[in-house]
């Protein structure tokens, strides 16, 4: 799964360059997901006086609602970008306005002012009102996504990729950098995906579902304690996968 942000300001023609890249990724075959980060402080799908309303305020800690044609799963709190794309399995996800998780992304403006307030790491193309009178910036290119979004959609294929770990440069750093910097090193060509000591995780922890990101020197720990302790009970094999899941009402 191959995942990416378009994100600036109000305006900015984010949502018409996302419909345009969906249509023409699903002119080439590919599945697609979307995710909408809304930042309005009032905003929620759930409608006060409804039954699924009266559940949560009874104290569910997961609401779903079945319909005849959606079903919607509701959770009283904000996921984490991983542990939304655990219900995703989709070619590609594109995010909107999606800036504090660790990803490609595209961003939009209206001038070269809104461009400035909104530049960061991860950036490999500009689009949005922009595109009508500029065709690069800071030596990335901007592209028209009514005009030639099959570019746009060409240049998403060469440089998207999986998700990177997003974790603290002072629990990792085992590459030599950040995170983010990783990210730009992976679209400019300096590293690999795979040069990413988390890419291939060994351990694999959740926290009621939630994906945690393990630093190498952490799965490490968790991998020989695990393994030592269960090499000593009957039927143990090597090289076989050990999995454990630990009740919360356990302990």
């Amino acid at each position: 799964m191959k995942v990416f942000s378009v994100y600036g300001n109000t305006k900015s023609g984010k949502t018409t360059v996302i419909e345009n890249i969906i249509m023409e990724l699903r002119k080439r075959r590919y599945s697609v997901g979307s995710i909408k980060e809304i930042h309005f402080e009032s905003f929620t799908m759930e409608r006060e006086g409804t039954n699924t309303f009266r559940h949560k305020a009874a104290g569910s800690q997961l609401v779903t609602a079945r319909g005849l044609k959606e079903t919607d799963i509701l959770y009283p709190r904000t996921l984490s970008i991983p542990e939304i794309l655990c219900h995703y399995d989709q070619d590609y996800v594109v995010c909107e306005g999606v800036t504090d998780y660790n990803m490609p992304r595209i961003v939009t403006g209206q001038s070269v002012e809104e461009l400035d307030q909104r530049w960061g790491t991860g950036i490999f193309a500009v689009s949005g009102r922009i595109a009508e009178t500029l065709k690069e910036y800071r030596g990335i290119p901007v592209i028209n996504a009514l005009q030639e979004c099959e570019r746009l959609v060409d240049l998403i294929e060469e440089k998207v990729f999986s998700l990177l770990p997003d974790v603290d440069e002072a629990c990792c750093h085992a590459c030599g950098t950040n995170c983010r910097d990783f990210c730009d090193g992976v679209l400019n060509g300096r590293f690999r995906q795979e040069d990413c000591v988390q890419y291939e995780k060994k351990v694999k922890v959740s926290l009621d579902g939630k994906p945690m990101d393990l630093v190498p020197f952490v799965q490490n720990v968790i991998s020989a304690t695990v393994t030592g302790l269960i090499s000593q009970l009957n039927g143990y094999q090597k090289n076989r996968t050990i999995s454990i899941e630990i009740p919360g009402d356990s302990h």
